[in-house]
Parts: structure tokens; C-alpha cells; sequence
């Protein structure tokens, strides 16, 4: 998979593509990761890359001609185009499922008061990281670039993700380390007792629990699936 990232800030991607799972993953060539200054798209001959609204407003917003022009340069016919903004669909796990299936994925970034409305055009998917605003789209796409990278074959192993928080509609069930007792906090003994078919029916029940007191929402989720995929 390649992704490539427009943004007007690379440097705030030096940390994200130079540490832990990320990293490795670049280096074991499972990802290949670009991050490109839309200011060198620019035609402006001071790299201008915003300007007012029309019709007044506050801030400045992101002209089209750049973003376009670097859209063009680097899609292919196997590219899959994502503007972050926070009109975009909630991200979620299964998007992140999905978009492991592409080869090449193109991230806009957006910044200042916007971006031109006409750039929506070059999305196939915008994509909300939630409801809330950010200075700009930098960290919402080490958002998903992240979530999708870790699912990648190889990068982590299958067991490592498979019971993930929202894998399933379920909240993921709870985990120790040593050591035993801190501070009277015990570690479940169903943990300790090597009877492999209990502690999965404990981590199940664990998980529904969890999900029945931190996000109902998702239970209800999963009953519509079941109830879909079990009528006749």
C-alpha cells in the first residue's frame, strides 16, 4: 500500500513516521508513506496557497488550483482519494477494515477557516474524525493512516487486533501484567488458571459488560447485524 498526505505542514509527520509500529512498518517496506507540501503545487509565484472568501467571513481559505494540481500529479487509476473535514463521515473501525483493501490512498489536509468548496469534487470518501475541530486535518490523517497501517499483513500480528474495541461492535475485555496484587487490586484468578476455553468465555463476557456500561450503542449495533444476518 502507498498513502500520500497534502498537507501544508510536513514537519508535524516526522515524529508519527519515525517512531514504533509506524516506523517499522516503512522499514519493512508493508507501507510506503509521502508526505507532500501543497505549497509546492502552488502556481503562485510566492507559493500562495490561500486567500479571503468571497463574500467575507473570518479566516482565510485553501484556493483549489494547488490541491488540484497536486491531486492530479499523483493519482492513478488504483488511487483513493480522502478529504478530512469535519462534515465527512464518522470514522470507524470497519471504514479503517475497508480501506486496508486499497493500494493507493490520497489524503487532503485542510487548514485555516477551509478550504474552497470546489475541492470536494476530487474525494471519493470525506471522512469526520469526530465532533470536534482541529487547527487543521494534519492529525486527522495520522488518524486514520495509523488505524489502517497497523491492519496491514504483516505489521502486527492477527491476534493483536482481532479483539479490538470495536471489532464486532464490542469493547475490547480487560488486561493485566505483573504484578498479581497492586495496592489489594488482584488479578482476575480465572487469568492464572491455564484453562484456555474459560478465560475466552470470561474475556467474551467481559467484553459484552464493558460495552453494556461504557457504549450501549454499539450492543444495539450488533443485535441489528445478528438479527439481519439470521433472517430467513
Amino acid at each position: 500500500m502507498k498513502i500520500d498526505i497534502l498537507t501544508l505542514f510536513p514537519k508535524m509527520f516526522d515524529g508519527f513516521l519515525n517512531e514504533s509500529i509506524i516506523k517499522r512498518a516503512i522499514s519493512n517496506k508493508k507501507v510506503e508513506v509521502n508526505i507532500y507540501d501543497i505549497r509546492s503545487f502552488s502556481s503562485d509565484p510566492h507559493k500562495k496557497v490561500d486567500d479571503y472568501s468571497y463574500g467575507g467571513g473570518a479566516g482565510m481559505v485553501l484556493m483549489p488550483q494547488p490541491i488540484f494540481d497536486a491531486v492530479d500529479a499523483l493519482k492513478k487509476d488504483n488511487s483513493f482519494v480522502i478529504l478530512v473535514t469535519p462534515q465527512g463521515v464518522p470514522y470507524k473501525q470497519s471504514i479503517a477494515y475497508d480501506l486496508t483493501k486499497k493500494e493507493h490512498i490520497i489524503i487532503i489536509c485542510g487548514h485555516y477557516e477551509g478550504f474552497d468548496e470546489r475541492i470536494r469534487t476530487l474525494a471519493d470518501m470525506e471522512i469526520s474524525i469526530g465532533d470536534y475541530v482541529l487547527t487543521g486535518g494534519e492529525l486527522a490523517s495520522m488518524v486514520i493512516s495509523d488505524s489502517v497501517i497497523r491492519l496491514l499483513d504483516g505489521v502486527i500480528t492477527k491476534e493483536s487486533y482481532e479483539n479490538d474495541s470495536f471489532t464486532d461492535n464490542l469493547l475490547d475485555y480487560p488486561v493485566y501484567t505483573k504484578p498479581y496484587d497492586f495496592r489489594g487490586m488482584k488479578v482476575p484468578d480465572i487469568l492464572l488458571s491455564g484453562h484456555h476455553e474459560k478465560i475466552n468465555e470470561w474475556r467474551k463476557n467481559e467484553q459484552i459488560k464493558k460495552t453494556q456500561i461504557r457504549r450501549p450503542d454499539l450492543l444495539e449495533k450488533r443485535w441489528i447485524v445478528w438479527k439481519t444476518n439470521n433472517i430467513h
